[in-house]
């Protein structure tokens, strides 16, 4: 009989029908249940549970004390900290077991910080980082920085990128950012007695003729907005009023710039990933775009957009 190619710990309960990857070890008082599916190279620590509906991929640290209930899916390369709690059910009565349990889905690369909290149902995008103690209610963007109960976005990772942080305030010339075609446009000031007048003419200051425009104001300061690219579309962004900050991705490198002037612009090309986020509560953000709406030129999902960028 060949020898099995994991590790189970002789004080473990693993169920006969649960699938277990190569080299993956488990620990002492983890119970894996019949349907469970866990990839290669994990590592289940000691009192970790893990039901039926249970998809795990590989790589994946689980640390002590964790429960991973039906209808959560694990993608590769996640680490699970010490006594983080899934969930599965928005209503839970005892003894009334739901139709169909919410799915929740960890996306590879994340990271769930020590007592962290994950309600049912949510999508924890790739790469994110949840603070500590945190109580996750929503779905989380790829790469973000999550902090608090209720959670919310406190930065985002640089992984493999290089990032670069380009204060508004220090930026008295135009200049190039790090992500291809971004840059910031020191849009013309006029000050006097009657007051401030900002303006912009196309060639001059403005990289595009605009055909479309709109403004974003009172922005609950936990949400994040755009989290999409345009495929045609150029668009350039000046905070009017108040402070946002807006995140530039191209796939290898990521630059978070901070709008705080009105005579400051920034300009997006097409192809680069952008969100804007950390809006004061007075803020006024003015976005005007190259062309009117349309639907087909926007990318919204994140994965789609780096198989984009990354096809030749």
């Amino acid at each position: 009989m060949k020898k099995p190619d994991y590790f189970i710990h002789k004080n473990a309960i693993v169920e006969e029908g649960a699938t277990i990857g190569a080299r993956t070890r488990v620990w002492a008082f983890a119970h894996v249940l019949p349907g469970a599916v866990i990839g290669e190279d994990c590592n289940i620590c000691d009192g970790v549970f893990i039901e039926n509906d249970v998809r795990i991929g590989d790589r994946v640290t689980i640390k002590c004390g964790v429960q991973v209930w039906d209808g959560v899916t694990i993608e590769d390369d996640v680490f699970i900290g010490p006594n983080a709690t899934f969930t599965n059910d928005p209503f839970p009565r005892s003894k009334q077991v739901p139709e169909k349990f919410s799915r929740t889905l960890i996306r590879k690369g994340a990271s769930i910080g020590a007592n962290a909290t994950l309600l049912p149902g949510i999508v924890i995008g790739p790469n994110v980082m949840v603070g500590a103690g945190a109580v996750v209610t929503k779905d989380v963007s790829a790469n973000a920085i999550v902090v608090g109960n209720p959670a919310r976005i406190k930065g985002y990772v640089s992984s493999a990128f290089r990032e670069t942080i380009r204060p508004a305030q220090n930026l008295e010339d135009a200049g190039s950012l790090t992500v291809d075609g971004a840059r910031i446009v020191k849009l013309p000031l006029i000050t006097d007695l009657r007051g401030d007048l900002i303006f912009g003419e196309y060639d001059k200051h403005l990289p595009f003729i605009p055909k479309r425009f709109f403004v974003i104001s009172k922005v609950p300061t936990l949400e994040v907005r755009g989290e999409h690219a345009h495929k045609q579309q150029h668009q350039l962004l000046a905070c009017l009023n108040g402070s946002c900050s807006v995140v530039l991705d191209n796939g290898k490198e990521r630059n978070e710039i901070h709008l705080n002037r009105p005579d400051i612009g920034l300009y997006i090309p097409p192809m680069v990933w952008a969100l804007q986020y950390k809006y004061s509560e007075d803020a006024v953000l003015l976005v005007l775009a190259s062309d009117v709406y349309d639907a087909d030129d926007y990318i919204r999902n994140y994965d789609e957009y780096m198989k984009t960028v990354a096809s030749p």
